[in-house]
């Protein structure tokens, strides 16, 4: 027979935990489930982590600046394994502080496990450590996020290529960064490892970067990154990727087509998908956009009474 809750909450990041724990100390009986981070991509692999590199690549930029402000430097050199162990010490800090403050509510249970719907009010859960479990609530909560999208560009699944996530696990710096993807995520891991040291090449198939922002913020962005060294290139695409042992040579078409950009690593941040392929959408009757979004109203509540969906994975700005 399947446990029995008020409310199942798929997700823990920023909305995901705090709810729960105002529903259990509200009295209600909750059940979190997680398949992998407890805290979310915020914590974990997006804001936390990034923002936490990012002061470490401003440091070394002051560093080299040094003379112009008359302070006199040595030479500065990044240890990039000192860099990613800073970045695990305040994720896993961050982290296990969100699983204590969901461990702390009694009628709060936490599931390490992903969770796909059986139906309008029931959820499978496939344990993390093996075996399963069907639960059923009442009212259930979907806060499951997004991930990195990964285009079908030809010959990319031939290369080492590195997203959002795995680029903050490199153990030393580049020598020369291509980035695929001018929007925000491209442009912030473009500029944070041109200050750690690398060449770095950003790619944007738009005619500008930031294509969704205004075009002033794209200007005066452009002429900071150029002015950080950066080569950026925009109106082009990879139409082509292949590899050679410490090499990726992209080749490119559009505005800069016949060109080809060599590099020692690759970076995709070509925009992001939600986490709702794996739910089960269908078995509930929940509906979703033609790119995955759930569907809700200005209460985030969807089509199926009960069923709610809140954060990145019902679409609209992310982070």
């Amino acid at each position: 027979m399947p446990d029995n809750f008020d409310a199942i909450v798929i997700g823990t990041g920023q909305g995901g935990g705090p709810l729960a724990g105002q529903l259990a100390n509200a009295g209600w009986s909750v059940v979190v489930l997680e398949r992998e981070h407890v805290g979310g991509s915020c914590i974990n692999v997006g804001c936390t982590p990034t923002k936490t590199m990012v002061a470490s690549a401003r440091v070394a930029y002051l560093a080299r600046r040094g003379a112009d402000y008359g302070v006199q430097t040595g030479p500065i050199a990044v240890d990039q394994s000192v860099v990613r162990k800073r970045k695990r010490d305040i994720v896993e800090s961050w982290s296990a502080g969100s699983r204590k403050g969901l461990e702390r509510w009694e009628k709060l249970e936490l599931i390490m496990g992903e969770g796909s719907l059986t139906g309008p009010n029931s959820v499978h859960v496939s344990l993390n450590d093996g075996g399963e479990r069907d639960l059923t609530a009442k009212t259930i909560l979907i806060n499951t996020g997004m991930r990195s999208f990964i285009p079908p560009i030809e010959g990319l699944a031939n290369v080492p290529y590195l997203d959002s996530t795995s680029v903050m696990e490199l153990d030393g710096v580049p020598k020369h960064l291509i980035v695929v993807g001018g929007g925000y995520i491209g442009l912030e891991f473009g500029q944070m490892f041109r200050r750690f040291g690398a060449d770095v090449t950003i790619i944007e198939q738009a005619p500008r970067c930031l294509p969704r922002e205004d075009p002033d913020i794209c200007s005066a962005m452009s002429a900071i990154l150029k002015d950080d060294g950066i080569n950026l290139l925009v109106g082009s695409s990879p139409s082509r990727i292949r590899g050679n042992g410490d090499k990726i040579t992209v080749e490119l078409q559009g505005a800069n087509g016949g060109t080809e950009i060599a590099g020692s690593h690759l970076l995709i941040a070509t925009g992001r998908q939600p986490n709702s392929d794996m739910l089960n959408l269908e078995a509930a009757g929940v509906d979703a956009d033609e790119r995955g979004f759930i569907r809700v109203n200005e209460k985030l509540e969807t089509n199926v009474p009960g069923i709610y969906a809140f954060g990145d994975v019902k679409g609209g700005p992310a982070f």
